[in-house]
């Protein structure tokens, strides 16, 4: 009989880390309310933010765009419907809009893209107590990639490919929470250039 995730005990790692990626696509499947996509990305941070402040950043849709690189931005159509524009490889961009499926408050916020969006996906971010150390948060993403496995190769290549950018906007959101800023390498790119680095 085959090991399921359910079947072991619950660390908090987000499902994609498993050593069963089958299974954490199959669980991270069932635990939304209207899976889109079959690629599973997932990503958890720990900020040192009560956890109330976090979801209620996040919680606004239209603030994601300070902290996620590639999307240029998020319009609400309703409160529960956004429309996303998001940088693609190439210099182009792709679209679709999004639903909330499932909210509870300071928790979890889970979504689905609608019908017809050019990068089918959904997933939830969900934050979590940690005591003294702050909050983890982690998202769960399944998509779609446009272009099937050559389209993420060519994503991965521009460094637009949602594993990565998951990674590096949990990471800007972080240093947002904790500092108020999200570091750049612009003066140590500009003192290079100038010869002074």
């Amino acid at each position: 009989m085959g090991e399921t995730l359910e079947s072991r005990p619950r660390d908090g790692a987000p499902p994609s880390t498993s050593k069963h990626a089958g299974a954490a696509v199959d669980a991270a499947t069932d635990a939304l309310v209207e899976p889109r996509g079959d690629t599973l990305v997932g990503q958890a941070v720990t900020i040192n933010r009560p956890r109330a402040e976090l979801f209620a950043y996040w919680r606004d849709l239209t603030q994601l765009a300070t902290f996620m690189e590639n999307v240029e931005r998020i319009d609400l159509l309703s409160a529960k419907q956004s429309h996303w524009v998001v940088k693609a490889p190439g210099g182009t961009t792709v679209e679709w809009t999004a639903t909330i499926t499932e909210e509870r408050d300071g928790e979890l916020i889970a979504w689905a893209s609608d019908p017809g969006a050019e990068v089918p996906n959904s997933g939830r971010v969900e934050f979590s107590d940690v005591g003294p150390r702050g909050t983890v948060v982690t998202a769960t993403i399944l998509y779609d990639p446009p272009g099937g496995t050559i389209g993420k190769l060519i994503a991965k290549m521009f460094q637009r490919e949602p594993a990565i950018q998951a990674r590096r906007d949990l990471r800007r959101f972080k240093q947002l929470m904790e500092t108020g800023e999200i570091a750049t390498g612009a003066r140590n790119r500009r003192l290079q250039d100038e010869g002074k680095n």
